[in-house]
């Protein structure tokens, strides 16, 4: 691991170190009444079994979705928005690296991420989201258009819909030009530069703003034999980047932020609005004159609402810095047959976008 890996610590949840005043809640209380106590501001710990928790978080999802009604994609944005804020008033005790309480999981995280804190409480979505995050790093998910396993570290982002890869895989086994120099924006957890490599590209420079990208994606490489093909770099955009591209790879988050992003994969999902005008100004500098730029990305914000600019279309239309060479479009699939997306989604694509460089005159 090179320098700019080894000053790179984590990002993790907050921990709450002192005591503090809290209701605790034990299997025979009122759900209820917890519940409203904690939409009131108060805090609530989880006390006796892990279920309890469970039991609190289902009782507070019914009592929002009586409020929040309104199920358009703006609508639900406020219940979740509602939840995750009083949901993070359920507590539950950490000691030694495992949850106090019978009947809980065991998180590797907690060990791997809090070396340094033998004591806390943590909101009980925080220890959710752990576990499920430690079940997919320990199992893996397999990427078919990979034909392998990836382990996805705490708080990267990884696909569970592969249409876009498919997508990127199709246009890589046409591409016939140099193979060089490669530059990917947004590594997460690395399954494009994987790709890449699958199809002949010698040397990647894998960007993210993510450090926990960064950190799971070098263990990646490292497992997977790939540390003379990829330098992973902890990057806003192309800020420590060096030299030009005959490639630039980049799949942004898909929807157009509304709200003040937070680290980690919030940023993977959701893009502010100077995010592509950035990327577009910044790319020119790392691109050779013949090089490519090719953009992974979905129509959802439009979906999602129709007043919204798509930012490719876009900077084709306002900047003269790029022209458009190609642009492929595949319907998007439910992950599963069980799985029942809104009808917001159902008119959903993936697009791959190749564009050029603009020769000066």
């Amino acid at each position: 691991m090179n320098e700019n890996l080894e000053s790179i610590k984590a990002d993790r949840p907050n921990i709450i170190t002192s005591e503090i005043e809290a209701i605790g809640f034990y299997r025979k209380m009122d759900t209820k009444a917890t519940v409203i106590d904690m939409i009131a501001g108060k805090y609530v710990i989880v006390e006796e079994y892990f279920s309890n928790g469970l039991q609190v978080l289902a009782e507070l999802k019914r009592n929002l979705e009586l409020k929040y009604t309104d199920k358009s994609f703006q609508g639900q944005r406020k219940y979740r928005s509602a939840f995750r804020e009083a949901s993070h008033r359920l507590l539950i005790k950490v000691e030694d690296n495992k949850l106090t309480v019978k009947k809980a999981p065991n998180i590797g995280w907690l060990k791997e991420l809090y070396p340094d804190a033998s004591e806390f409480y943590i909101s009980f979505p925080e220890i959710q989201g752990m576990n499920s995050s430690w079940q997919w790093y320990k199992k893996g998910i397999e990427v078919k258009t990979l034909d392998l396993y990836l382990h996805p570290y705490y708080g990267t982002y990884f696909p569970t819909r592969f249409d876009h890869l498919k997508l990127f895989d199709k246009w890589l086994k046409k591409y016939d030009g140099p193979k060089n120099n490669v530059i990917e924006i947004g590594v997460g957890s690395g399954v494009l530069s994987f790709q890449l490599i699958q199809n002949g590209f010698e040397n990647i420079t894998a960007t993210d703003i993510n450090k926990n990208a960064i950190i799971g994606v070098s263990e990646e490489i490292e497992r997977l034999g790939f540390e003379n093909k990829i330098t992973p770099v902890y990057s806003d955009l192309f800020e420590n980047c060096d030299g030009k591209a005959d490639l630039i790879v980049f799949n942004p988050p898909w929807l157009l932020a509304r709200h003040k992003l937070e680290e980690g994969i919030d940023k993977a999902m959701y893009y502010e609005e100077e995010l592509f005008p950035r990327f577009f100004e910044e790319a020119k500098k790392h691109l050779n004159p013949e090089g490519k730029i090719v953009l992974i990305f979905s129509n959802l914000t439009q979906v999602v609402d129709a007043n919204n600019p798509h930012p490719i279309i876009e900077e084709l239309q306002k900047n003269n810095r790029y022209r458009k060479d190609l642009h492929l479009r595949r319907d998007v699939r439910a992950s599963s047959r069980r799985t029942k997306r809104s009808d917001s989604r159902d008119n959903e694509k993936v697009e791959l976008w190749v564009l050029s460089p603009k020769v000066e005159k």
